[in-house]
């Protein structure tokens, strides 16, 4: 795996209680939509496990630009120490890594099912798809909290009005509960033989898988990614 040395560009608020970290792409460094990367410290503090973190990235391979975003109010020495850099602060970058990529067969729907910092990927990809005009559905459930805990919401309700082939439906749980299989079902309608994305933390992937095997469908039409709070 490469590494590549990368400079800090910014940061801004995409959610409450999240950022998103912008960084100059190196030179001859590609990756597929929904791929990640391992980011590294120059000087990382002393706790343990503080030098690196893997970060699915959301940026899109069209886009100049490599952008990340994880959630602060999940604490980390690594975090904090991220969050503190100035613009024009050097890192490293190793990557890409990761096989969670959008199936080749066209015919065939994707659907997206996105716990909280999930969304990640899933960004990755959709920005990709409406760049391209992808003739795919491309349907995306998306759980968070609240409204206001919904990163990246302003972009998706905007790539919803804006490309025709994707839909999403925002399930807040705090008022509408978890996601379910009648939530699924009904979302996901008449959509040819998808193929289904579960991100987010663990217990929300695994009841997902669970869900999914339930309503009949087999493992190899499920891939999945756990987010461990960053």
């Amino acid at each position: 795996m490469t590494t590549y040395e990368i400079l800090l560009k910014g940061q801004q608020d995409v959610a409450a209680g999240t950022l998103a970290f912008r960084f100059a792409k190196p030179s001859g460094f590609a990756f597929k939509p929904g791929q990640a990367i391992t980011l590294l410290l120059t000087d990382p503090p002393p706790e343990a496990n503080s030098k690196q973190r893997i970060f699915s990235l959301v940026s899109a391979p069209f886009e100049a630009d490599l952008v990340i975003a994880t959630r602060m109010r999940e604490g980390s020495a690594f975090k904090r120490a991220l969050m503190h850099l100035p613009a024009g602060a050097k890192l490293r970058l190793k990557g890409p890594r990761g096989a969670m990529t959008l199936h080749e067969d066209r015919s065939r729907a994707a659907v997206f099912i996105a716990g909280g910092i999930g969304i990640t990927p899933f960004m990755s990809m959709l920005r990709q798809a409406a760049h391209d005009r992808l003739d795919q559905r491309l349907l995306l459930i998306c759980s968070n909290r609240r409204p206001e805990d919904t990163p990246f919401r302003a972009e998706l309700q905007g790539l919803a009005l804006q490309y025709g082939y994707f839909r999403m439906l925002a399930r807040m749980t705090e008022k509408d509960g978890f996601v379910d299989a009648a939530t699924i079902k009904g979302f996901v309608g008449d959509a040819a033989a998808p193929v289904y994305y579960l991100a987010g933390p663990p217990a929300m992937v695994d009841a997902m898988k669970a869900v999914l095997r339930g309503a009949g469908v087999g493992d190899a039409d499920v891939q999945s990614e756990q987010f461990y709070g960053y």
